[in-house]
């Protein structure tokens, strides 16, 4: 009955911490930072979040929209949306969750492999912080289909009586190295993507901050890790 009631206080605390919905800007400065090798230009990033509890379990979301084409015209539209699922008075949760997106260059459109997950999720209280996890099988639909496995963790934390907020996540997942069935490099390779964020909440509905991309494996030139940070504003609904 503890086990449960603590349970049900974490997942209570992390709804109302991370805020129901927000919108976010991002400018992203990956160009002056690398030159060609990652981005041909400078451009903005809007991100739209939800979190929703009910008394099955939970849902989240996102939307990212970059506006990297030119006259800053949206070139890429990617979204995630899971669902925890309560499995009876377990602390751990069934864990499904659907990636995938479009995107268009200057000379020609292509999608964003999707990728269907199953697995199981905890989230628990360390101090402050709220921390959640998963395992989760992972389909990967690329032209010759990799099935794989994904291990996410996820933060966040109020500092200072909710002035400042540290939050984000952390990505591992393993896919094949050639994705067609084109002759090629065979066998698997490792993905690793975090995002911490850092927020200063001006006021109760706008904060100002950053949120920094670490990747390897992640981005088109994969021979070495990246890291891209933002500047960034959040509107919280």
């Amino acid at each position: 009955m503890l086990k449960r009631v603590f349970f049900t206080f974490a997942l209570l605390v992390f709804a109302f911490s991370i805020n129901a919905q927000n919108l976010q800007l991002h400018f992203d400065p990956r160009h002056a930072l690398h030159g060609d090798k990652i981005s041909e230009k400078n451009y903005f990033t809007a991100t739209f979040e939800m979190f929703k509890p009910d008394k099955w379990g939970s849902t989240f979301m996102f939307v990212d929209l970059d506006f990297n084409q030119s006259r800053g015209n949206i070139g890429t539209a990617y979204m995630e949306i899971a669902r925890d699922i309560k499995l009876g008075k377990s602390p751990v949760m069934a864990h499904v969750e659907f990636n995938g997106g479009v995107g268009n260059s200057e000379s020609f459109g292509f999608s964003i492999a999707n990728a269907y997950m199953a697995g199981a999720s905890y989230s628990t209280m360390v101090g402050k912080a709220i921390l959640g996890t998963y395992v989760a099988y992972k389909y990967n639909a690329f032209e010759k289909v990799s099935n794989d496995i994904q291990w996410t963790v996820t933060w966040g934390m109020d500092l200072c009586n909710n002035k400042f907020r540290i939050c984000g996540f952390m990505d591992v997942w393993t896919q094949n190295k050639n994705k067609t069935h084109a002759p090629g490099e065979s066998g698997k390779e490792i993905v690793f993507l975090t995002e911490p964020q850092f927020w200063y909440n001006a006021t109760p509905n706008l904060a100002l901050g950053s949120e920094i991309e670490i990747s390897n494996n992640f981005l088109l030139r994969k021979d070495k890790a990246y890291i891209n940070p933002t500047i960034a504003a959040k509107w919280n609904f």
